[in-house]
């Protein structure tokens, strides 16, 4: 089905599809140069933070790129409105290999009146993988609300990114992508906070569907491979983090279980004393993110001794009132839409897979859907369509996704003109067919129509210049023309 939204987002990622390399499963060993870096955005407007607030560049509604070194912090201004919330999340994005250290190295996002009030809490997305780099992101925003007092006003906001770090970090400065993202306001009553114990807490178990379909994650969320509920299979390479995305609705949550298989016979750390020396505390990560790429809890990773392992994740149901609950994993359950599963495998995996392992996804969206709360203005971004059903159920990237529905429409309209040629053949054929029958009667002395002698050109005409007057026996020319012709073809001249 090819609806207005999926004809909107096709035009930007048909572009980005000519750039989109399939991420293959590795083949031998990884190293920190050949491992995926994160791809950002198709059509993303590159701007520079300032370290002076009066001198900030000006953000519009989309994505955006800059840089930030260690120990820097920029300001960016937006102009808000006092009915729409803002988010603003930022991703940080250092290259594979950079030496990065637990809970020293990260981002802090603040969104501050210009005043130099704050409006809502902070966020500090930051590494926890053994010092493995992958992408680490959050959100800060202004949210409007009854439930808040300030930062409700119309008029010049900042956003503020610093990035703090250890001085035995690496040195590069961070590739940052920034998302800057509305959402309307409700039509009718904001609803209330669901009560707690509305929803039970004990995690299910994970899904075991005998077939496993297959996956193809991406580097980021601009280019996340698709997935539905069951159980799909990827490739990941030590030092890789992979992105996948999953549409859940109003009412719905997530179970998640990302898994690797038991190491391969011969792998170093598997037999004998060196078991013990291959144990990996923070192997195997997973992570998920909202539709306005709000981390939803803390990336969390499992150890691995050689055996299979799994880290999981199970989410609350997605309501709106989920934004006034003070538990952060539970707060940002707070869109329906696309929600992000960010996978990454640490490099030392290498010593138990050096061609890459094996992984495995158990994807169980929870819950029947239900109507939403109603926006007061359409919002394509917090919702889910048919259309993405089918993708996820597809396991296509949105740009497969878009490209597909292009050439649906593509498709549509060659329909219509073929109708139109097809319509265009019965004329030739009908034109044809009494050009033909005409001439036939006057070839064996039939009646000829009523026509005005010389009208050149009309089907079955006779007399027409050029015609001699017939011989007892003898044809006109015309007549022997028509005789001549061949009864189907398109008219002379066409």
């Amino acid at each position: 089905m090819v609806t207005g939204r999926t004809t909107h987002r096709g035009i930007a990622a048909l572009t980005a599809l000519a750039a989109v390399t399939i991420l293959p499963g590795a083949v031998g060993v990884a190293s920190a140069d050949s491992v995926h870096r994160y791809r950002t955005g198709e059509g993303a407007t590159a701007t520079k933070g300032t370290s002076n607030s009066g001198r900030a560049p000006r953000l519009k509604p989309g994505l955006h790129t800059d840089s930030i070194k260690r120990g820097e912090q920029k300001y960016y201004a937006v102009t808000l409105d006092d009915r729409t919330s803002a988010y603003f999340s930022a991703v940080a994005a250092p290259r594979p290999g950079t030496k990065v250290k637990d809970y020293g190295d990260k981002l802090t996002l603040t969104v501050q009146a210009s005043d130099g009030t704050t409006c809502g809490a902070q966020a500090r997305p930051s590494f926890n993988g053994g010092g493995m780099a992958y992408p680490i992101a959050d959100y800060a925003s202004r949210r409007i609300g009854t439930d808040r007092t300030e930062c409700q006003k119309a008029g010049l906001y900042y956003l503020v990114i610093s990035r703090e770090g250890s001085a035995t970090s690496g040195p590069d400065s961070w590739p940052l992508e920034i998302d800057y993202l509305d959402e309307p306001p409700l039509r009718g009553t904001t609803p209330a906070r669901p009560a707690q114990g509305s929803w039970s807490t004990t995690t299910p178990a994970p899904r075991t569907d005998a077939t496993k379909r297959s996956a193809r994650g991406g580097t980021g969320f601009n280019d996340a491979g698709s997935v539905g509920t069951g159980v799909w299979k990827d490739r990941i390479t030590p030092g890789e983090t992979r992105f996948y995305r999953v549409p859940v609705d109003w009412g719905q949550r997530l179970n998640l279980s990302a898994e690797l298989p038991n190491a391969p016979s011969g792998a170093s750390g598997v037999t004998g004393a060196s078991r013990s020396s291959g144990f990996l505390a923070r192997m195997l990560g997973l992570g998920v993110y909202n539709p306005a790429r709000g981390a939803v809890g803390d990336l969390r990773f499992v150890s691995y001794t050689g055996k299979p392992a799994a880290a999981k994740e199970f989410t609350a149901p997605v309501e709106y009132g989920n934004r006034f609950n003070p538990t952060d994993s539970v707060s940002a359950m707070r869109f329906a839409g696309w929600y992000y599963l960010e996978v990454s495998l640490h490099p030392d995996a290498e010593r138990y897979f050096p061609k890459g392992a094996e992984l495995t996804l158990r994807v169980d969206v929870r819950g029947t859907a239900k109507a939403g709360p109603g926006y007061a203005e359409p919002t394509g971004t917090f919702s889910v369509t048919p259309d993405d059903q089918e993708t996820a159920r597809k396991g296509q990237t949105e740009q497969e996704a878009a490209k597909s529905g292009t050439l649906m429409t593509v498709a549509y309209a060659g329909i219509g003109t073929g109708v139109v040629l097809l319509a265009g053949l019965g004329v030739w054929t009908l034109m044809a067919r009494r050009s033909f029958r005409a001439g036939a009667r006057v070839a064996a002395g039939g009646a000829v129509p009523a026509v005005a002698p010389g009208a050149a050109g009309t089907p079955g005409a006779v007399g027409g210049p050029g015609d001699q007057p017939s011989l007892p026996g003898q044809e006109t020319q015309s007549a022997q023309q028509a005789r001549q012709k061949p009864p189907f073809g398109p008219p002379q001249g066409w």
